[in-house]
């Protein structure tokens, strides 16, 4: 189908804000809180740190989900599905290397190799089978069904049959517990706008929105280098050690620092008169502290014109001005309690 001609998908033109009861988006809001404060704990908790998000693999699902005209949502919950399915792959790989310590180096290097020959062998199938548990969660009445998924991959030269397409699925199941039903930072941002709509923001969100889902797309692609400069300005180095980055890894599941930072680099694109009133309003719904949002969107912004990081002595914008008078984003420890008022900061500050 023609790029022109293909219809787009509905988040970006059927999305409404003010229809829910207050009660119920307070409601809402508490448990994406809890699901993030508990998702924080677990990845500074976990030994070791794997991640799996390279550029190319997302834009090869974004631009699959486009074709398929799949929601936004769809294309989140996909990247989210594939990074964890490849991560639990890369952990189970080095838990069986572990475990034939006793074998001869050569034996070791040969069973190391065929393993992960047989996890790239598969990659694009396991790729495609993710778009298609994504979509079945999100539109019962239009997933992509089987007979789609090979077509795709037939077109592409690979001779896979529909009992490859069901084995694959089941083998990502399986690998994942069936816990795929996974949050996607969209649900944060989606949820803290319809709250600054509540709270009479002065720019409107559904005019956030559309700048929202763009920026938001940008993260994803630019995942690494993005959360590479948030790293390097939390531990003040421009090469921090590989027991920084795992600590930092707790930062990278923050959600809700996520939404807030794009929404706020969307409302400085949108107005940026505004944008205080707009950081204000972040900080007083999620706790976070108005320099950590004002450095993620500033990252965000930096990234997004393509552009390396100005000296600092010489704030360029608003955001970066704030960034300067703001305290400086702080290394989490591992297990993070959310601190109480007054307490001292030892985590990213909220």
């Amino acid at each position: 189908m023609d790029r022109a001609a293909r219809p787009r998908p509905a988040s970006l033109g059927n999305f409404q804000f003010g229809a829910v009861a207050t009660e119920t988006i307070e409601d809402a809001l508490l448990h994406l809180a809890q699901q993030n404060e508990r998702a924080m704990r677990e990845a500074a908790g976990r030994q070791g740190h794997f991640r799996f998000r390279e550029t190319r693999f997302v834009e090869f699902i974004f631009l699959l989900s486009e074709q398929w005209c799949l929601e936004k949502s769809v294309s989140y919950q996909a990247v989210e599905i594939l990074e964890r399915f490849m991560v639990k792959q890369a952990e189970d790989i080095c838990a069986q290397a572990e475990a034939q310590v006793g074998d001869s180096e050569r034996t070791e290097a040969r069973n190391w190799r065929a393993r992960m020959e047989q996890l790239c062998s598969k990659f694009v199938l396991r790729l495609v089978s993710c778009v298609q548990l994504a979509s079945k969660l999100s539109f019962h009445y239009k997933i992509i069904n089987n007979l789609m998924a090979l077509h795709f991959l037939q077109a592409l030269g690979y001779p896979y049959t529909k009992e490859d397409l069901l084995e694959s699925e089941l083998d990502i199941l399986k690998s994942l517990d069936f816990q795929i039903n996974l949050s996607t930072p969209l649900e944060y941002v989606e949820m803290l706008l319809e709250v600054l709509g509540y709270n009479g923001c002065v720019v409107p969100a559904t005019q956030l929105h559309a700048t929202c889902l763009t920026l938001l797309d940008l993260v994803y692609l630019l995942h690494e280098p993005v959360y590479k400069s948030l790293l390097r300005s939390a531990v003040g180095n421009t090469t921090p050690s590989q027991l920084q980055g795992e600590k930092f890894s707790s930062v990278e599941e923050d959600f809700m620092l996520l939404a807030a930072g794009i929404i706020a680099a969307s409302a400085f694109i949108q107005n940026h008169s505004c944008w205080s009133e707009v950081m204000g309003h972040l900080h007083s719904i999620t706790g976070i502290a108005s320099g950590s949002i004002a450095e993620f969107s500033y990252a965000v912004l930096i990234h997004g014109v393509g552009a390396t990081t100005p000296g600092r002595q010489q704030p360029a914008s608003p955001v970066q001005a704030a960034w300067e008078r703001a305290p400086p984003l702080r290394l989490p420890l591992p297990l993070p309690p959310r601190r109480a008022e007054g307490a001292e900061a030892n985590s990213l500050p909220r």
